[in-house]
C-alpha cells in the first residue's frame, strides 16, 4: 500500500511539472507572435515557476492521491493567466495585441465556471481545489487591475488589492478569518469584477464609459466585502459574549 501511496504521489507532482512545462511553451508562443520583451519574459517565467512551486507545496501537504479533473481544468485557467500576466507585464513596454489579450482573458473567465460543475459531477470536490481555483481567479482581477489601471489611474487597483488587503487584515484580526455563510450576492459580485475589467480592457468603450464600469465594478466589490466584515464582527461579538456568560456560569 505504501508503494501505491507513493506513486500516487509522483504522479500528481508531475501534473503540477507538466502544467509549468506547458505555461513555458505558451509563453514561447506568445513570445514568437508578438515579439514579447524581457518584462514579459520574466513575468511569465516567474508566474510559472510559483505556481509550480505553491502547488507542490500544498498538493504535498494535503496527501492527495489524485490530481483530479477539476484541478486539471483550473490548471488550464493558471496557465492563461499566466499569459495574461507576461501580455500586462509586457505592455508597460509596449501596447499588447488586444485580440489576444481579451481572447486569454475571456477563455479563462468562461472555464471559471466549469471547473467548480466538473468537480461536483466527478465527486471531487476539496479544499485545494477550492483553494486553488479561488487564488487564480485573484490573481486574475489583480493584473486585470493593474492593466486597467494604466488608463483609468491607480485607484483601479482597490479592485484587485482588496482582496489581498483583506487576506493581510485577517493576520491582525483573526475574527476575519470566521466561515462566512453562502451567499449569492456575494458570488455574483466576484464573477462580474472580471467581466467588467475585461471590457474596460477590450478598448470597445469610450474613456468616460470605460471609467463607469470600473467604478461600478468597485463599488459592488466594496458593499460585498463591507457587508461580510460587518457579518463577521457581528459574529465576533456575539461569540465572545456566549463565551464570557460560559466563563462566569463556570
Amino acid at each position: 500500500m505504501a508503494l501505491n501511496n507513493t506513486y500516487d504521489a509522483r504522479l500528481v507532482q508531475q501534473e503540477t511539472a507538466l502544467g509549468a512545462g506547458v505555461q513555458i511553451l505558451v509563453l514561447a508562443l506568445l513570445g514568437t507572435a508578438i515579439g514579447m520583451g524581457p518584462a514579459g519574459w520574466l513575468t511569465g517565467l516567474a508566474f510559472a515557476v510559483a505556481t509550480w512551486a505553491v502547488l507542490s507545496r500544498a498538493l504535498h501537504r494535503s496527501r492527495l492521491r489524485s490530481f483530479g479533473p477539476a484541478n486539471r481544468v483550473t490548471l488550464g485557467r493558471s496557465i492563461l493567466v499566466g499569459g495574461v500576466t507576461a501580455l500586462v507585464a509586457d505592455s508597460f513596454q509596449s501596447p499588447p495585441p488586444l485580440t489576444l489579450l481579451v481572447g486569454l482573458t475571456a477563455v479563462a473567465l468562461i472555464l471559471d465556471g466549469v471547473d467548480g460543475k466538473v468537480a461536483r459531477h466527478t465527486g471531487t470536490s476539496t479544499a485545494l481545489g477550492a483553494r486553488f481555483d479561488m487564488e487564480v481567479d485573484a490573481f486574475l482581477i489583480l493584473v486585470l487591475s493593474v492593466y486597467v489601471s494604466m488608463a483609468q489611474g491607480p485607484w483601479v487597483l482597490l479592485i484587485g488589492g482588496m482582496r489581498y488587503g483583506f487576506v493581510a487584515a485577517a493576520r491582525f484580526w483573526p475574527w476575519l478569518n470566521a466561515p462566512l455563510p453562502p451567499s449569492t450576492a456575494r458570488k455574483t459580485v466576484a464573477a462580474l469584477q472580471g467581466v467588467f475589467l475585461l471590457l474596460a480592457a477590450s478598448g470597445l468603450l469610450p474613456h468616460l464609459a470605460e471609467l463607469g464600469v470600473v467604478a461600478t465594478a468597485l463599488a459592488a466589490l466594496v458593499w460585498s466585502f463591507g457587508r461580510d466584515v460587518l457579518w463577521l464582527w457581528r459574529t465576533s461579538r456575539v461569540q465572545e459574549v456566549v463565551e464570557v456568560k460560559e466563563l462566569v456560569a463556570a
